[in-house]
């Protein structure tokens, strides 16, 4: 009887194995970008996103990823012509609520790091935070491995660094909405 029961443990152990699910997708999309804050007379910049994520199932109904996405972010300024061209290396760490199958709603956090700081042809790099935070919410929907992937990302951090009294003083966050599709390669 031990061993019956020993071998019907194994078996359920294993089952629960199988149910969980590990897998890479790729992605590419849009982004419609902005700043929130300080700075005056914003309008929404249109920019690439790319990158990968790696997800985890723990069952049906939960997951979590983690990825590496490049994103061209920042903002056009409605008196000039200029616009404000930020692309940073974002990881994006989200847990996955499935409610129903195929659909998920995400919530997580964002560490950003500035690659490409420019206004115009002037580089300003040297006047912008390296490091960024945001709080990713979003939704998802899959069929057939494909993955469409819609995201709000609220900067947490000023991305000005204070350059006393120049017009770069005040506060100002990354404001991003993000559009994607990818596949998912189970492994």
């Amino acid at each position: 009887m031990k061993k019956i029961m020993m071998i019907a443990a194994m078996m359920l152990m294993s089952t629960g194995a199988f149910a969980q699910e590990m897998f890479l997708k790729p992605m590419v999309g849009g982004t419609l970008t902005t700043f929130r804050g300080d700075v005056e007379n914003n309008k929404m910049k249109v920019g690439l996103v790319a990158g990968a994520e790696f997800g985890f199932m723990f069952n049906e109904n939960m997951g979590v990823t983690a990825g590496l996405l490049y994103a061209m972010q920042g903002s056009g300024i409605k008196h000039d012509d200029d616009k404000w061209n930020m692309d940073y290396l974002n990881i994006p760490i989200l847990f996955n609520y499935y409610f129903i199958p195929g659909l998920a709603a995400k919530a997580g956090v964002q560490p950003g790091i500035l690659c490409r700081a420019k206004i115009g042809d002037l580089d300003v790099k040297d006047y912008m935070e390296k490091f960024d935070v945001s709080i990713p919410l979003g939704l998802s929907y899959e069929f057939s491995d494909f993955v469409i992937d819609a995201r709000y990302n609220l900067g947490l951090l000023n991305f000005l660094k204070d350059s006393h009294g120049t017009y770069w003083s005040g506060k100002a966050y990354n404001s991003v909405i993000q559009l994607t599709v990818g596949y998912k390669i189970p492994f």
